[in-house]
């Protein structure tokens, strides 16, 4: 009890002590304000559309790696399972399990539903590996490089590489997808067995066929799936750009470049969760970037919060009336009938 009571507590305060100790520490609040509500009408409708438009672009990854996925199944899942994300510890996870639950409830087969799951956890975190890569060499290139991109790039390089191999090797290899279930296996029943769970014999078999339903989708859509989710993070970093040049940060100041640079470092560091949705780190840490850039403080902190804002907050009370629709659809129609995925993967799997 006073374990789960600590998720809860220790990411929340972790969370209040970031934004509220360590933002105002950095700017008058007060400027931060003036300079968001100097806001033009014409400027917050196009930073509305931006928002829209950069949710809409994580949909086609959805449908990228579930083939068959309408796109209002993948706007309604999308935006649930996100505000969960957004909300609660171990919000990833948990909103993974949001995914599973409503897709397979909305008649997409398990083995579907897994394979898009993992497949597109895996693209997400190519693009985060990636993206510091492409920063360094942008910079490097204008003569701008440092040592903190410089040890970001090289170590993202790294663990890009080590997973395309893995992913690669798993995908390519029937035998080793076997040896590594049942490795798997063994390791989950150790751990399960004190709790009176298992033994895990077959995982062997299941990774196996796992990985025949990968290849098959992998084959025909991973380019799909790719610029996807390029256009996805490309779309969230202009939404940063636009909301910082709007609050003043030009360009002169800080580079397009170098607010690519402190994207794709804080969305690297941001990816182990400490807080739901990198709430209270994003911010610091993308402000510090950015000032240390050569931004000014208050229109920093303004142009970050305004695409935090966007980006995260908008999320929540948007996937709240979508849980709302979710359980009037749900009440209406007590069961969906099975999509076009469902009896693809079925097909695959048999």
């Amino acid at each position: 009890m006073l374990r789960r009571i600590l998720s809860w507590v220790l990411p929340a305060a972790i969370a209040v002590a970031l934004l509220a100790g360590v933002l105002p520490a950095i700017a008058d609040f007060s400027e931060v304000w003036q300079r968001i509500a100097a806001l033009a009408a014409i400027e917050v409708v196009f930073l509305f559309l931006m928002a829209a438009w950069n949710i809409l672009t994580y949909q086609f990854v959805i449908m990228a790696a579930l083939p068959g996925l309408p796109l209002w199944q993948a706007f309604l899942v999308g935006q649930i399972s996100t505000a969960v994300s957004n909300t609660v510890p171990a919000g990833s996870a948990v909103g993974i399990g949001v995914t599973y639950s409503m897709f397979t409830r909305l008649g997409h087969s398990a083995s579907s539903v897994g394979i898009a799951a993992a497949l597109t956890g895996l693209w997400n975190t190519f693009v985060k590996l990636g993206l510091p890569i492409v920063a360094l060499a942008i910079l490097a290139f204008r003569g701008n490089a440092n040592a903190a991109m410089v040890g970001a790039a090289l170590s993202g390089l790294a663990m890009l590489v080590i997973a395309v191999g893995v992913l690669g090797i798993v995908v390519a290899s029937e035998r080793l997808a076997a040896a590594a279930g049942s490795r798997l296996g063994a390791a989950a029943t150790a751990i399960a067995r004190p709790f009176g769970r298992g033994p895990f014999l077959d995982w062997d078999h299941r990774l196996s066929a796992f990985r025949e339903r990968t290849a098959e989708v992998l084959t025909g859509r991973w380019g799909w799936l790719t610029a996807t989710s390029l256009l996805s993070h490309l779309s969230l970093f202009a939404m940063l750009l636009v909301s910082l040049r709007l609050m003043g940060v030009e360009a002169e100041a800080v580079s397009w470049p170098e607010v690519l640079a402190a994207f794709a470092l804080v969305r690297l560091v941001t990816a182990l969760p400490i807080t739901p949705g990198g709430i209270g780190l994003v911010e610091v840490g993308m402000t510090g970037a950015l000032v240390l850039a050569g931004g000014s403080e208050p229109a920093v902190v303004a142009g970050v919060l305004v695409y935090r804002a966007l980006s995260y907050a908008l999320q929540i009370p948007l996937g709240a009336l979508c849980w709302i629709g979710w359980r009037i659809a749900v009440a209406a129609q007590p069961r969906f009938a099975p999509t076009g995925s469902s009896h693809e993967a079925d097909k695959l799997a048999s």
